[in-house]
This record gives structure tokens, C-alpha cells and sequence, in this order.
């Protein structure tokens, strides 16, 4: 049962109507002390607020009402409801516990979508269970690891992907932010609808609304055509927006503004558009700090960070080491024909105790030159030192049997001609043995302009 607390009769009859046209069970209450009458009594499962009452303006019977709820019921979802002119407000009522907030006048959909987003992850969780039972349940194929923060992380996953929550991923560079966001994605109802990534960090300010929100032929000197914007390219899908720590406050501006509303206006057009995705975000910055140190708008993190998974640094979790370099090898022993590749007992155990600061991304490429520069079947810890070892300079440089020397893109240029031949051009399988998503594959071919014929997956 959702329990309305409005002041306003016109407010409290509209949120009645639409709730109980979607089958929900709602009730109402118009003054605070009423408010909390009704919460012992009835128990609602979620309670939307307004923070103004009678004339009063500030919000402060609001924020004091909230802080008594939170006092009696600290895990009960509560929804603010709030005027755009009032964002701070709604921060404010955020830091004292309240979940998430919409503005008036407020989108039915959007509003309903929050409602049952509360609902579903305010359930039950359930006991903690094996990475077997995870895989028979969802499709985590390209996340590897058993250590129980990672899974932690994709019980967390299995609960927040079928809703549309935003989910903020942090973690170190190298981390796997990415393959998790796909896993949110691969695991909602969206899967089938696109998953577009956008890496923030990449995208200057002049640039900002026409990659993301698109332009119309004339909108300014160079724009000779019209341009569809990434917002437009994942409707009804997901938006994954990378190293969203490095966006310029004017962008953070505008970025607010769509996931507040979700409506955006396509540059040189005045007509607005819906934007019905899914938003994932990902950092390896702190921002919080960022936050306390004004760099960061406060409203846009409480806007992305409903929900927020920590991913577990590699030397935080060693023991998932072996199965990773397992996996990897499995992949580059049919990339490479060499069937007869392995790990020697002594080296694995090495290469857990290595520090690793560039986590799964730096043991990938540790695992695939060490066995393209070593001859060896089986590696032992001085074919993978040999690597450790590389200078800058030396570094750019490596000898690829059949190919001769060659440089780390060129390096990555043959891997990619290699998957592709090996698996007839499937980009499923290919990512997979890459250890890569399919979008970063595509991402990779274009920029490589490897020339291919997709098979049919």
C-alpha cells in the first residue's frame, strides 16, 4: 500500500486515481500528524511526500516529518515530491533518508516507474547464494570470479536489473565497470533494445548536446546534416555513460535536466523529445569528494546513484586470480593455436600475490603477451617477469612469432583479425574470447577500420 501525504486535495485526489487505475492499493493523508497516524496503523510499503504544507513554503514541516518516519521506520522507500525551483530541497531531504525525488508537475510514467523500482528492490533479499545458482537465474557468462564481494556484486546485479533504477558502478580503472553495466543490461527487460555506451570523458563541452541529444541540419556552421544523438540511438534501451567524474559543470547541467525530466530538445529544434531509457553511470573517482570539493553537482549525483555497486579492486579478491588467467588462456589457446598452452602451479600463485593496480584489464594483457612472446607450453613466473620487466621504451616494441616485431596497437589490431578469422566472424564469440563486450569489439573494428562480413550469431 503506497500512502500519499499532501496538503493538497487537487495533488492527493490525482496521485489516488492514478495508483488505483494501476491496481495499486493507496491511501491519503493531508497533515503530518495524520501522516504518521496512518504509518502505524497501515504499514504502507512506500510513502510519497510532499515536503510544503498549508503556506509555508521552506519545506521544514516536510524535512522534520521525514526525519520522524526515518526514526520509526528506517527502511521504508520514501518518495519526495517537489518544485523543479526546489531541487536543493529534495538533495537536502535526500542526505536526511529519503530514497528518490520527482518534481512537479510530475510524468505518470516516470513517477510509476520510481514507484515499482522502490517496491521491487525494498523486497525480501534473500540468503546469500553460490555463483552456481546465480548463473541458473541470470546471464553473468562474461563476469568471472567466486570471491564472495563479487557475489555480492551480482546478487546485487540479479535484484536491480529488471527494474529501471539508475545504478551508479564505481571501481578502479580496469575493474570490469563496463562488462557489469552490460550484465544490468543483458539481464533487464531491455535486453533486446540497444545498449549505447558513451564515454564522457571524451566529449568537450561545445560538443555535448549534439552527441548526446543529436542536431538538425543548420543548427550551427559545420552541421550539414542532421545527427542522431545518443539519447535518441538507446530509446527504450540502456545508456551506459562511462567516466561520468569527468564531466564539465556546464554539461552536468544539462545532463540533469534529461534524466530529471526525461525529455530533451534535438540542437536547433524546438520540439522535445521523451528519453525512455535506462541509465547506467560509471567512475573510478570519488564523487563524493568531488561533491564536498564543488567540482561535482550534489543533485546530479543523488539523480544517478539510487543505486550504487562498488566493485572489488583484483588484489582485493586473489583468489578469483586463477580463474581469470584460466579464462583467458582457454580464449588465446584457440586465437593462437596453442593448444598446449598452461599456467605452472608456482606462477599462478605468483600472480596472486602481484599488486596489480591496473586490476583485470593489466593481468589480460600480462597473460596474452607473455604467451605470445614466450615459446613455452607451460609458463612458469620468469616467462611473465620477462614482461613485468618491459620498459617504456621496450614496451612498444614486441617480437609475435609468424608476424615479426610489432607495436601494442598493431599487437591488438592482428588479436582482433585473429578472433574474428578464428570464429568466422561471429562478434559474439569473438568478444567472448576476447574478453571484451560486443559493443567494445564494434568499437574497436571501426576504429581499427578492420573490414568484415558479420555472420549471423
Amino acid at each position: 500500500m503506497v500512502l500519499i501525504i499532501d496538503d493538497d486535495i487537487a495533488v492527493r485526489t490525482s496521485l489516488l486515481l492514478l495508483l488505483q487505475q494501476q491496481g495499486m492499493s493507496a491511501d491519503v493523508a493531508e497533515t503530518p500528524s495524520f501522516a504518521l497516524e496512518k504509518i502505524e496503523k497501515l504499514k504502507p510499503s512506500l510513502v510519497l511526500l510532499d515536503l510544503n504544507f498549508s503556506l509555508d513554503t521552506s519545506g521544514r514541516e516536510g524535512m522534520e516529518l521525514l526525519e520522524k518516519i526515518r526514526k520509526k521506520e528506517p527502511s521504508l522507500p520514501i518518495i519526495l515530491i517537489t518544485g523543479w525551483g526546489s531541487i536543493a530541497l529534495a538533495v537536502q531531504g535526500m542526505k536526511l533518508g529519503a530514497n528518490d525525488f520527482v518534481t512537479k508537475p510530475w510524468q505518470n510514467e516516470q513517477l510509476l516507474q520510481t514507484i515499482r523500482t522502490l517496491l521491487q528492490l525494498n523486497k525480501e533479499k534473500q540468503r546469500p547464494q553460490s555463483r552456481k545458482q546465480l548463473d541458473e537465474q541470470f546471464a553473468f557468462r562474461q563476469i568471472i570470479g567466486e570471491d564472495p564481494a563479487m557475489l555480492q556484486v551480482l546478487e546485487t546485479i540479479g535484484r536491480v536489473a529488471p527494474t529501471d533504477a539508475p545504478v551508479l558502478i564505481m571501481g578502479e580503472s580496469g575493474t570490469g565497470k563496463e562488462l557489469v553495466a552490460e550484465a544490468i543490461h543483458q539481464n533487464s527487460a531491455r535486453k533486446h533494445k540497444p545498449f549505447v555506451k558513451v564515454n564522457l570523458g571524451g566529449i568537450s563541452s561545445a560538443l555535448f548536446e549534439s552527441e548526446m541529444f543529436g542536431h538538425v541540419r543548420g543548427a550551427f556552421t559545420d552541421a550539414r546534416y542532421d545527427r542522431t544523438g545518443r539519447f535518441e540511438m538507446a530509446n527504450k534501451g540502456t545508456i551506459f555513460l562511462d567516466e561520468i567524474g569527468d564531466l564539465d559543470p556546464a554539461s552536468q547541467v544539462k545532463l540533469l535536466r534529461v534524466l530529471q525530466d526525461k525529455t530533451y530538445e534535438v540542437l536547433g529544434s524546438s520540439r522535445s523529445k521523451f528519453a525512455d531509457v535506462r541509465v547506467v553511470c560509471a567512475t573510478n573517482k570519488n564523487l563524493h569528494e568531488m561533491v564536498a570539493k564543488g567540482s561535482f553537482r550534489e543533485d546530479l549525483l543523488y539523480r544517478i546513484n539510487l543505486i550504487t555497486l562498488r566493485l572489488p579492486a583484483l588484489r582485493e579478491r586473489a583468489g578469483d586470480i586463477p580463474l581469470l588467467v584460466n579464462s583467458f588462456i582457454a580464449n588465446l589457446r584457440e586465437i593462437y593455436q596453442r593448444p598446449g598452452v598452461s599456467v605452472a602451479p608456482s606462477a599462478m600463485k605468483c600472480l596472486q600475490q602481484l599488486p596489480l593496480p591496473g586490476n583485470i584489464r593489466q593481468l589480460k594483457n600480462l597473460v596474452e603477451r607473455t604467451i605470445l612472446v614466450s615459446g613455452n607450453d607451460q609458463l612458469e613466473m620468469e616467462d611473465f617477469n620477462r614482461q613485468l620487466e618491459l620498459s617504456p621504451a621496450s614496451e612498444g616494441n614486441l617480437r609475435l612469432p609468424g608476424v615479426g616485431t610489432i607495436t601494442l596497437e598493431e599487437l591488438e589490431v592482428e588479436m582482433i583479425r585473429r578472433a574474428m578469422s578464428f570464429h568466422r566472424n561471429s562478434i559474439s564469440k569473438a568478444a567472448v574470447a576476447l574478453g571484451i563486450t560486443r559493443s567494445s569489439l564494434y568499437r574497436r573494428l571501426e576504429k581499427y577500420n578492420i573490414a568484415y562480413d558479420e555472420a549471423e550469431d
